[in-house]
């Protein structure tokens, strides 16, 4: 019996049993009139035909995703933006918009392996955010702390390769020591691959990567004419991955610029700027950006 149906049973119920007593009612105050009955019987189908549309709609469009799976980004790169906004618009304080946003990328993690993504890079912490109030990047950093502690069963559950990069210099001891028993503990797992950001900035990464190239040409160990792009890449922090170079990057809250991350890796990548607050980026927000990715022509700057 579909929901509709039971709310018109429900109110012919109402309806037989409430009506000889409308005399109590007005002593109540309360209207228990036939109209008010028939309203409430439309508001509440409304609202559960807006949901079933809301759940079709996504249901439909993981379908298609599906069906397009050929076409499926092998690597996805998110900007988490928006956390304190998000806080903000609730009346919350700016720690309860970053656990949101922390509690949003493991369920989105899931999302995106559960379509065929292997690997999921996550800018989580910019070198520039270390300029922000001290409150908050201790917030931050006591939020890494605890969710690698938390998340570690579920990453060897999954099986997931779990790789943080960064310059280390600035993180805690704990932190760090905590970063290297995940990496130790998930390095040996295939197929999921999440990378974190911390402490990240496209433009160290690049001039790393060059003194890297630089020191084993002095030392003799490559000849200049070595230096190419695939040299480069192997020197840069994402070498990590099976697929350095994002297909797709995704910077959520509407701002649309990449923030020194990634600068070489998203060269060819496809940009997609939503709208949404990071903790409101769900799974009909991830099923919206593959299916637009999946429209997309990637011609990495050829003719097709």
């Amino acid at each position: 019996m579909s929901f509709p149906i039971v709310l018109t049973f429900l109110a012919l119920i109402l309806v037989f049993f409430l009506v000889p007593g409308l005399f109590i009612s007005r002593r109540l105050r309360v209207s228990f009139s036939l109209t008010n009955i028939v309203r409430f019987i439309k508001i509440a189908t409304s609202k559960y035909d807006d949901e079933e549309e809301r759940n079709e709609k996504g249901s439909t469009m993981g379908e298609k995703v599906k069906r397009e799976r050929h076409k499926m980004p092998k690597h996805v790169a998110v900007i988490l933006d928006g956390n304190r906004h998000w806080a903000e618009k609730r009346g919350l304080g700016t720690s309860d918009g970053h656990e949101a946003g922390a509690k949003r990328l493991i369920e989105n993690a899931k999302d995106c392996f559960a379509m065929g993504t292997n690997t999921i890079s996550l800018f989580a912490f910019s070198t520039e955010n270390w300029e922000r109030p001290e409150d908050e990047v201790n917030c931050l950093m006591a939020l890494f702390e605890t969710n690698f502690k938390s998340e570690m069963p579920y990453f060897q559950r999954e099986k997931i390769k779990i790789s943080v990069i960064g310059n280390r210099s600035k993180i805690s001891e704990s932190l760090l020591s905590l970063i290297g028993e995940v990496e130790e503990a998930t390095k040996s797992y295939e197929g999921k691959h999440i990378i974190i950001a911390i402490d990240y900035s496209g433009r160290f990464d690049i001039l790393q990567a060059c003194k890297s190239l630089a020191k084993k040409a002095k030392d003799g160990l490559i000849e200049v004419e070595d230096i190419n792009e695939k040299a480069m890449e192997k020197e840069l922090m994402t070498k990590c991955s099976e697929f350095p170079n994002p297909d797709l990057l995704i910077r959520t809250s509407g701002e649309q610029r990449i923030s020194n991350f990634f600068l070489w890796q998203s060269a060819y990548s496809e940009l997609y700027f939503p709208n949404v607050l990071w903790p409101d980026f769900g799974e009909a927000e991830y099923l919206e950006a593959l299916t637009w990715y999946q429209q997309r022509q990637r011609r990495f700057g050829r003719r097709v």
